[in-house]
């Protein structure tokens, strides 16, 4: 008997339930692309990139707070897109709360939609990156000095302590924070065969 409709979109929404969405966050120059990356490749599945990267180097002129706006709605589009082609796991580089802190940080506020994005949204690790990596100018990064990386990482930890979802720090060597997160990942793949069980 062929699936109908219903059927079809019932075992596509099981689907993506099943794959676990694992976020890289912290401050700017921390190594998060790199690692998101490395992830991805070891684990045979996709990343998504910060779509504000390739927003802003399209954008000829000072982004705005409008610009936030539509950097959200691109970051959740591409995850949508990539959560179709994700194997088991969908890494991240980045999530809306980075947006939120950005927004907060330069404006002083955040658009009422990012929040209630970010309210709605559910992953399942958080990897927290820390800021000894040498910080690698850009000229898309704002915010270069140790107090402020600082003041970043303090803002992230303190998200991600409060989000109700794993999360473990990540920092040393390249080859060191990828053990350390692949190591979590394994912890977490292993609860979810537990409780399946």
């Amino acid at each position: 008997m062929a699936e109908g409709p219903l059927e079809e979109e019932t075992t596509g929404k099981t689907f993506r339930l099943s794959i676990k969405k694992i976020v890289v966050i912290g401050p700017e120059s921390t190594g998060k692309s790199t690692l998101s990356k490395s992830l991805a490749k070891t684990l045979g599945t996709v990343w998504v990139k910060e779509f504000a990267r390739a927003y802003l180097e399209t954008l000829n002129r000072e982004y705005t707070e409008e610009d936030l706006l539509r950097i959200a709605e691109g970051q959740l589009k591409e995850e949508e897109r990539l959560l179709e082609l994700a194997n088991n796991f969908l890494i991240c580089d980045t999530d809306l709360h980075v947006i939120k802190v950005w927004s907060e940080h330069k404006y002083q506020r955040c658009h009422r939609h990012i929040l209630e994005q970010i309210a709605e949204k559910r992953y399942d690790l958080y990897l927290l990156t820390y800021i000894d990596v040498p910080w690698e100018s850009d000229p898309l990064r704002e915010h270069p000095g140790e107090g402020q990386r600082k003041y970043f990482y303090e803002q992230y930890k303190d998200i991600v302590a409060n989000a109700g979802v794993d999360w473990i720090e990540i920092k040393g060597s390249e080859e060191e924070r990828l053990t350390t997160a692949l190591k979590k990942i394994g912890q977490l793949q292993n609860d979810a065969v537990t409780h399946s069980s």
